[in-house]
């Protein structure tokens, strides 16, 4: 009996990610190591995928898999209707979550570990930071794997409106419904932080800060010193660039 469950638990985990087949019990070969990593490359820079086990992995990797996921995902099924990805493309995306987060979830340490090696250059721990907080919405400490797709739908498949309300979240530092020049600053100064001075040698320090006057030059549209959510979407909506950019994840996977 504790082997029929053991064998039970490890199907449905392996339905998710797409590497095992329950109709021959065997591993998945549908989808390359190096074809995942390639699709994932093209994300947030938070997952690569890995190679599907072989034989005699197996034992040793289904023992592994069950000591240390602590968070199991809800069904592909609820998933696909709650988001704007497809069974396979969830399956991609869980399989690559799953490399680099093994129990399930991530703290914000991890986090800020994965993002910094695509930005070796520079620093992006504080960049890492409020992009954490934009995912971890239920605000526990830890980024689930639902967390990250609800997220990634957002950003790749939302509206424009919905891309645009989502960004202006992850602005908006305290929540409180408006952007301040000094929430935009730390935005700013963390951004330019990541991208590193080798990027930029003659980058002066008041770049962020000149940055910023722009942004609510154009943005803050009464003047009174803030942008709210309203301002910031009409403000996005007529700006070509912008509009254009936020077009740019849209085949993304």
């Amino acid at each position: 009996m504790k082997t029929k469950n053991r064998d039970q638990s490890l199907s449905d985990s392996r339905e998710l990610d797409g590497s095992y087949d329950q109709l021959t019990g065997n591993p998945s070969n549908s989808q390359s190591k190096k074809s995942i990593k390639q699709r994932f490359l093209k994300l947030l820079a938070c997952c690569s995928a890995p190679a599907p086990p072989s034989v005699s992995e197996s034992n040793i990797e289904d023992d592994f898999e069950l000591s240390t996921v602590c968070h199991r995902p809800e069904s592909m099924d609820k998933l696909q209707e709650q988001t704007k990805f497809t069974k396979k493309e969830l399956q991609v995306l869980y399989r690559g979550f799953k490399n680099e987060c093994p129990s399930g979830v991530v703290n914000e340490e991890n986090f800020k570990t994965i993002y910094s090696q695509f930005f070796p250059q520079g620093d992006s721990s504080m960049y890492a930071h409020f992009l954490f907080e934009a995912f971890d919405t239920d605000k526990n400490g830890s980024v689930s794997f639902e967390d990250f797709v609800f997220g990634l739908s957002i950003i790749l498949r939302g509206t424009i409106n919905d891309r645009l309300n989502w960004a202006f979240n992850l602005y908006d530092l305290n929540k409180d419904g408006c952007i301040t020049k000094e929430e935009m600053l730390d935005i700013m100064k963390s951004i330019y932080d990541m991208m590193g001075k080798c990027t930029y040698p003659n980058m002066q320090d008041e770049a962020p800060r000149e940055h910023v006057e722009n942004f609510f030059q154009k943005m803050d549209r009464n003047k009174d010193g803030v942008v709210t959510i309203e301002e910031f979407i009409e403000s996005c909506q007529k700006d070509e660039n912008i509009m254009q950019s936020m077009q740019l994840f849209d085949n993304v996977i």
